[in-house]
C-alpha cells in the first residue's frame, strides 16, 4: 500500500470516522500492554459485511468472557460498519473490529475506563484453490479461562504461522492438552473419513468459528473428539475461516492427501456458497 493510498483510508475510532493515521490507541491501552481485548474479522462481499449479526454476537460473548462490555449497541455498530466500508471502497474485502479494555496500569491490573473500539478494513487477499498445513508441538489449553474467546493475545498463533510458512504451508493445526485435534491458528478443521465429515467439538478448546457454525448448519457434520492420528488416516481435510470459507487441504506435514478437494469437501463448499447466496447476514 502506498503512502497516498494509506492517506485516503478511513478507520472508525472513538465513535467516529477518522483518517487511518489518527486511529491509534493510547500508549497505555491495555490491549497494547498485555493483550487485554477481543476482536472479530469478517469478510466483505460486494460492499456488505458477511454474517455481521453473528460476528457482533461473538464479539459481545468474547468481551463478556473477559469481563468487558462493548459500549455501543448493534444498530450503531452496524451503521459504523456500513459507513466505514463505504468510505474505503473500492477494494474492501475484510473488516476488523478490535475492542480493548482501554487505558490501564503498566501491569496486569485493569483500569476502569470504558474501553477502546477501533474498526479498520483491508483488501480481499488471495488463497490458492488448495492449501498445505503442518502440525506443531505446542498445544491449545482447553482449560484456559480464555478458551472459546477471540482475544487479541495471538502471539502463539504468530509463531505457529511462522513455522507453517517456513515449511511451505499456510496454516498450523494444534492439538489440545489431551492430545486431541483442536483447531488451526485462525481456522477450524474438518476431517472426512469413511464417508463421514467430523469436526472437533467446542469442548476441545477450539473457537466457535462463524464459518464452522454455518457449515455445521448446512451439512451432516458430526462433532466428535478426534486423536491427532486421524490426520494420518483421513480421506480428505478442509479448514474454515471467515477469509478462507471452505479451504481444501492438499498436504499435511508434507504428506499429500488422497483427495483435495474430496466429495465431502466439495459438498460442504457448495452448501456454504448456497447459504451465502441466499443472504449476506445468515
Amino acid at each position: 500500500m502506498s503512502t497516498s493510498e494509506a492517506d485516503d483510508l478511513r478507520a472508525w475510532a472513538d465513535g467516529r470516522l477518522v483518517p487511518l493515521a489518527q486511529a491509534g490507541l493510547p500508549a497505555d491501552d491495555h490491549g497494547l500492554l498485555v493483550g487485554d481485548g477481543v476482536f472479530e474479522t469478517a469478510k466483505v462481499v460486494d460492499g456488505t459485511t458477511f454474517a455481521l449479526r453473528r460476528h457482533l454476537a461473538r464479539l459481545r460473548r468474547s468481551a463478556a468472557g473477559l469481563g468487558l462490555t462493548v459500549p455501543y449497541d448493534d444498530d450503531r455498530l452496524r451503521t459504523a460498519v456500513e459507513t466505514l466500508v463505504e468510505a474505503n471502497q473500492p477494494g474492501v474485502g475484510r473488516l476488523r473490529i478490535t475492542f480493548t479494555s482501554g487505558p490501564g496500569p503498566l501491569g496486569s491490573g485493569r483500569g476502569d475506563g470504558p474501553g477502546s473500539l477501533v474498526m479498520v478494513t483491508g483488501g480481499t487477499g488471495h488463497w490458492e484453490p488448495t492449501t498445505a498445513v503442518i502440525t506443531v508441538d505446542w498445544p491449545r489449553n482447553e482449560r484456559s479461562p480464555t478458551t472459546g474467546l477471540k482475544t487479541i493475545s495471538y502471539v502463539e498463533n504468530v509463531l505457529a504461522v511462522r513455522a507453517a510458512h517456513a515449511a511451505g504451508a499456510t496454516e498450523a493445526l494444534l492439538a489440545n492438552l489431551a492430545g486431541q485435534l483442536c483447531e488451526g491458528t485462525g481456522s477450524n478443521v474438518f476431517v472426512g473419513i469413511g464417508g463421514r465429515l467430523i469436526t472437533p467439538p467446542l469442548s476441545s478448546g477450539c473457537l466457535a468459528g462463524i464459518t464452522r457454525e454455518l457449515v455445521l448448519e448446512q451439512t451432516d457434520t458430526v462433532e466428535a473428539d478426534l486423536p491427532m492420528s486421524v490426520l494420518d488416516d483421513a480421506d480428505e481435510v478442509f479448514i474454515t475461516s471467515s477469509t478462507r470459507d471452505v479451504h481444501p487441504v492438499a498436504a499435511i506435514d508434507g504428506r499429500e492427501l488422497p483427495q483435495a478437494p474430496g466429495p465431502l469437501t466439495r459438498a460442504a463448499a457448495a452448501a456454504f456458497a448456497a447459504a451465502e447466496a441466499r443472504t449476506k447476514d445468515p
